[in-house]
């Protein structure tokens, strides 16, 4: 604005020498300027001036500096625009690369450009065999001593996104990505002493916490799918997606029954697998899982008001600090016959979702089906209660593979390892039902 100043003082200072001439149409002729003037009249702004201004130098002078200010202020307006105009390409080749793939998200995650060209030419040799660069984007990405490549991020969130979608134990459970399979956490299983002192009281030691070591044990599933290279090299085949349903549907299978039921040699360790005591929190081992007996032997006992009852017993064996975000879990025979129970009144425990896709509840409490539960029989362990979010904990490592044309022409095969752990981290927070009379 003060460059332009000098324009305001030389405009009054013309409009009070017009007043002081005498000349009353001066000040609008000046108002209006010698261009808009000079259109009205058919004459050009010089040829203009001496009837605006006179003749005298001085006002000569003062028509001459408006002049040259309103000319500045032209340069200036297209010195503007064009500023503009390079910020806006500027802006416009950022949003370009915005929008390109690598800046899109998978699992609420930012993919960047580096993964994004990774998983170009990851899919590229999958279908041709040929490294296309990815040797040397694996450098960077990650690859396999014996052979093969990390696969892309996005597809890796993809198989997990779905695998969980199908497993009630990782929907519920707590999932941690690692780098190492020597993976391991303390938790803390009580013993922290604490004591009530006064304000100037000296503070005396308590006892220190108990810690127990958690290492889930980690196994390395593998998948070998493969297709004719007449398949794979047509681009109209939706490769990936093949490739996500095929290692769903053998993952999902091997690492479902071995949350449940794993022995935790080179896999997961399963929640059945555990000792199991029938004494409460505090009292059994710190590795042991507390169970509650049905009452009767591989059965529910007869009277449906008496098996209602070993439920609810069972739900409040788990503390009241566990049972927010608590969860029944069992398989599709055994909930078939807990739908049947009624109370008192007649009425079934067992009640639908509110939501298309939601769980039913039980006592309360949503109820997971989950195939890798065995049925009922004389003492097995097929209904689980519990927060498993707190209790168990799932163990992540990025997924490889190898592409095989060689051993089974004309099929290539693409082997795929995924490395999966899993343990119970916290035994107070699940709780089992054992189906026999103690």
């Amino acid at each position: 604005m003060r460059k332009f100043f000098p324009l305001f003082a030389l405009v009054a200072l013309a409009v009070g020498a017009f007043l002081a001439f005498g000349d009353h149409t001066a000040p609008l002729a000046i108002a209006a300027g010698p261009d808009h003037i000079a259109s009205l009249s058919g004459l050009s702004a010089a040829g203009l001036a001496p009837l605006v201004m006179g003749t005298t130098a001085a006002h000569q002078a003062v028509m001459e500096a408006i002049e040259e200010q309103m000319e500045a202020w032209t340069q200036f307006k297209t010195a503007n625009h064009n500023r503009l105009k390079t910020l806006e390409d500027e802006m416009g080749q950022i949003l370009k690369k915005v929008n390109r793939p690598g800046f899109g998200t998978m699992s609420g995650a930012a993919v960047s450009a580096e993964d994004a060209e990774y998983k170009q030419a990851f899919m590229s040799w999958m279908r041709t065999g040929v490294d296309a660069g990815l040797e040397a984007k694996s450098m960077s990405i990650g690859s396999d001593p014996d052979g093969g490549y990390l696969v892309p991020q996005q597809l890796d969130d993809q198989l997990t996104k779905i695998l969980t979608e199908r497993s009630p134990m990782r929907q519920l459970s707590r999932v941690i990505q690692v780098d190492s399979p020597d993976f391991a956490m303390l938790h803390s299983v009580g013993g922290t002493g604490y004591a009530w002192v006064g304000e100037t009281a000296a503070r005396p030691e308590t006892n220190s916490p108990q810690f127990i070591k958690i290492q889930p044990p980690m196994g390395e599933v593998y998948a070998n799918p493969g297709l004719t290279q007449s398949i794979i090299s047509d681009s109209k085949y939706d490769l990936e997606g093949w490739l996500t349903e095929e290692l769903v549907e053998v993952f999902g299978a091997a690492e479902g029954a071995a949350f449940i039921e794993g022995n935790g040699v080179m896999k997961p360790r399963g929640i059945l697998t555990y000792d199991i005591a029938a004494t409460a929190d505090g009292v059994r081992g710190n590795n042991d899982i507390q169970y509650v007996p049905s009452g009767a032997s591989g059965a529910f006992k007869t009277n449906g008001y008496d098996a209602a009852d070993t439920l609810v017993k069972l739900v409040h064996s788990l503390k009241s600090r566990y049972r927010n975000g608590a969860a029944w879990m069992m398989n599709t025979n055994t909930l078939e016959e807990v739908r049947k129970f009624k109370d008192s009144n007649n009425a079934y425990i067992w009640r639908a979702g509110l939501e298309a896709g939601q769980p039913g509840t039980l006592l309360g409490y949503p109820v997971y089906e989950c195939e890798d539960m065995p049925d009922v029989s004389a003492n097995s362990l097929s209904v689980a209660f519990g927060n498993f979010m707190v209790g168990y904990t799932i163990t992540d490592r990025s997924t490889m593979m190898l592409r095989d044309p060689y051993t089974n022409k004309p099929y290539v095969h693409f082997y795929t390892t995924r490395r999966v752990g899993g343990a119970v981290r916290d035994t107070r927070a699940i709780k089992l039902m054992k189906f026999a009379s103690s």
